[in-house]
């Protein structure tokens, strides 16, 4: 059997809100959507040009509780190519929610509380 990974689903409150997080923060922009047509739902797929791996956002009509999305151990994490430039955006945004220094990474929030690791692009664990 061979499998890749294509996609990471979140549930959203605000589509709107988090498709901005995601082309500010990672570049990322809208690929294509689906939903029924009365719009009780929408999955929203959003890529960048790094590679083919999209973020799948899941919205439903009405929903104003926050979802669990797995907690902060459950997370997704991007390489980039300038931690400087990628830090100090975030930093702009007021989205970092964890520093590790010592390792050299950090951790930035969506608007629904997803965790997403940032990590220089030349990151190793001491290989």
């Amino acid at each position: 059997m061979k499998a890749r990974i294509i996609h990471w689903c979140i549930h959203v409150l605000d589509k709107e809100a988090s498709i901005a997080f995601y082309e500010r923060a990672l570049g990322f922009h809208v690929a294509h959507e689906m939903g029924p047509d009365d719009g009780s739902w929408s999955n929203t797929y959003l890529v960048n040009d790094q590679s083919p791996f999209e973020i799948e956002l899941t919205w439903n009509r009405g929903r104003t509780e926050p979802y669990a999305n797995g907690g902060r151990d459950t997370h997704i994490a991007f390489a980039v190519d300038d931690m400087e430039a990628a830090r100090k955006l975030h930093e702009d945004m007021g989205c970092i929610v964890f520093d590790n220094p010592r390792m050299g990474i950090y951790f930035i929030a969506d608007p629904d509380g997803s965790w997403i690791e940032v990590i220089p692009g030349d990151f190793s664990f001491g290989e």
